[in-house]
């Protein structure tokens, strides 16, 4: 107990969101991250495809705004792994609330997949905050019987610009050619069953899509994409992750699991 105490006069500990003494996540915080997962795929323009296909299904956990926001750029990009087990928590229990529908749909194994980061991000960081998100996204669905297992197919083969604060279309030209499947995995894609993707945040869909497209070029099965929360196009109201009820649920026009 004394050491701990220590420890913190060194380290203060302080909520991610709100800045909250002594606590990483506080409950008003976290429960951002509680509710059922949403579909988020209508904001996302660049997941607009212009061949008929409908976009990708996108599920989400919360609103990235405020408080939610500033959570999940502290995880990311401010040294915050000590988050990684809630976070890890939140997105495993949103893979239990999806594994029917992707097990109807899978006929077989998922691979869970994260979204590459850039090299320089990865330096940065010295972490790969994708995929702590994965690892506890495959551990969901087998705990509810999906089976499941996470490959790190995809990476940037380029440098990019760092996407925030680029428009849809600067972030589309940003990473157009910059994804491509790791070549020790191009022979197991087609075998690998479908596809998960997963990533933290959903803003204009630039990332999601160009991971589609190299993996659908490889003939693998995309399903659909699991993210940690979802921004908000300016001006609107997006539903939260509590208000937005069944997981399962299909808005008109868009791509269903069947």
């Amino acid at each position: 107990m004394a050491l701990r105490s220590l420890a913190r006069l060194v380290v203060p500990v302080s909520c991610a969101g709100c800045g909250l003494d002594d606590v990483p996540l506080c409950d008003r915080c976290g429960a951002a991250f509680d509710g059922a997962p949403w579909r988020a795929e209508a904001d996302a323009p660049r997941l607009d495809r212009l061949d008929g296909v409908p976009p990708l299904p996108v599920w989400a956990l919360g609103v990235c705004t405020g408080s939610t926001r500033e959570t999940v750029v502290a995880w990311k990009d401010r040294d915050r792994a000590d988050l990684d087990r809630v976070l890890g928590t939140a997105v495993r229990r949103a893979a239990v609330a999806l594994a029917p529908d992707l097990r109807a749909a899978s006929a077989g194994r998922v691979t869970v997949v994260p979204a590459p980061s850039s090299p320089g991000s990865r330096r940065r960081r010295g972490r790969e905050p994708t995929a702590v998100l994965a690892a506890a996204v495959a551990d969901g669905l087998r705990s509810a019987g999906v089976p499941a297992a996470v490959a790190g197919a995809l990476v940037r083969r380029r440098r990019t610009a760092d996407q925030a604060g680029l428009s849809a279309r600067a972030r589309g030209a940003n990473l157009l050619g910059a994804v491509a499947v790791r070549r020790r995995y191009r022979a197991a894609v087609p075998s690998a069953g479908t596809c998960l993707l997963v990533d933290d945040v959903l803003t204009t869909g630039a990332t999601l899509a160009a991971a589609e497209r190299v993996l659908e070029a490889a003939d693998a099965a995309v399903v659909g994409a699991l993210v940690l929360a979802a921004t908000p196009p300016p001006g609107t109201v997006t539903p939260s992750a509590r208000d937005a009820g069944d997981a399962s649920g299909s808005p008109d026009g868009h791509r269903g699991l069947a």
